[in-house]
């Protein structure tokens, strides 16, 4: 059959979840333009807005996560697990995909187990070291998994193939010139930099150890990028008037400039920033955030550092940050190292390679016999 190939994308909540399917689905169209993409995902989260504004048509699952803590959502989970699981059925009858990638976040739970039962291809993308609630429990009906640690094989032992693949990340991502890179901050091209943030949202812990650091960076002169989140922003940047080399953003959309001006990073392990970061070959200080499910923030970075690549600075810690921080900017060798290292970690062609196993999986498909 020669008609386009249909992929439904299902997974969201954070971005961490999202970006991933987005970078597969550019990977695919660049593969093919005429291919058909669809997301689904819950129409209170972050999929639901950047889904349409990527262009990308976008279907609502009722859906939410399990609770620990008693509520009103705890007793509605039965029922919407069924609902969910019948809207999974219409729109996979409506949208006829030849394959259902499913990247993470309870949302993908009942889209990818309800394509499994009719018989469509199904593939899963996990971004973190410790796979999350979602994957581990689909993972022996799906046809494959695509893990970014290697490590991650010993915990998927009913899965009936895994892939290391690498987390996708974005095809803008790209290295700019080093001095370019600054300049477009307003800082000088030739002293170093630290590249901070916490995510879109900041970091409260980092922004409080980031203040008390700012006459030592004066000192040092090194100058510091940071993305301070929206809620903090205004008194981080009141903290940081009349500092010479400070560039105080709340939110920074171009990332791979604000990395290619970096000479060193300090952020949160979330899978994203450690796909970016392997993918640049950027060497980093990672502070793990100490609330993540199945505390797989502090896994990642275990799995970072342990390949050479970042030094990890505990949450609780953070006060130590400058003990860690100011030595390795002042050892050339050590950051050389480190971003060889990460360089040897990052699969810059992970959305490429899972598009790729997309289009194999589709020649399975009964819709395409």
């Amino acid at each position: 059959m020669n008609r386009p190939l249909t992929v439904v994308f299902t997974g969201g909540g954070t971005g961490g979840h999202l970006f991933p399917g987005i970078a597969i689905a550019e990977a695919l169209l660049l593969r093919d333009p005429a291919t058909r993409v669809s997301f689904a995902g819950s129409k209170k989260k972050i999929e639901a807005v950047v889904v349409p504004k990527r262009g990308f048509a976008f279907d609502a699952i009722w859906i939410s996560g399990f609770r620990r803590r008693f509520s009103a959502e705890t007793l509605s989970l039965p029922l919407k697990v069924v609902v969910s699981l019948w809207q999974s059925f219409r729109l996979l009858r409506a949208r006829k995909p030849d394959v259902v990638v499913g990247t993470g976040g309870y949302v993908s739970g009942p889209v990818v187990a309800m394509a499994a039962r009719m018989g469509t291809p199904t593939l899963i993308q996990e971004q973190n070291e410790y796979p999350g609630v979602t994957t581990r429990a689909l993972s022996g009906m799906v046809d494959e998994v695509h893990i970014t640690f290697d490590s991650t094989r010993r915990m998927l032992p009913r899965a009936k193939k895994v892939v290391l693949s690498g987390n996708p990340v974005r095809q803008s991502l790209s290295r700019a010139e080093t001095g370019a890179a600054r300049r477009a901050f307003g800082l000088d091209p030739a002293l170093p930099v630290v590249f901070v943030f916490g995510g879109s949202l900041g970091a409260a812990s980092i922004n409080r150890a980031v203040v008390t650091m700012l006459p030592r960076f004066a000192e040092e002169r090194v100058q510091v990028l940071w993305q301070t989140g929206t809620a903090q922003f205004v008194d981080m940047q009141r903290a940081a008037a009349g500092m010479p080399h400070a560039a105080v953003r709340a939110f920074i959309d171009e990332m791979h400039v604000a990395y290619s001006a970096a000479t060193l990073v300090v952020c949160r392990a979330g899978a994203t920033s450690i796909a970016e970061l392997t993918a640049l070959g950027i060497p980093a200080i990672l502070v793990p955030y100490p609330h993540a499910a199945a505390d797989h923030q502090r896994k990642n970075a275990r799995a970072l550092a342990g390949g050479g690549a970042a030094r990890i600075v505990e949450d609780a810690a953070i006060d130590s940050l400058e003990d860690t921080l100011f030595p390795l900017l002042r050892d050339g060798d050590a950051l050389r190292r480190m971003a060889e290292a990460a360089r040897g970690l990052g699969r810059p062609e992970a959305a490429f390679d899972i598009a790729d196993a997309v289009i194999r999986l589709a020649q399975l498909s009964p819709s395409r016999r």
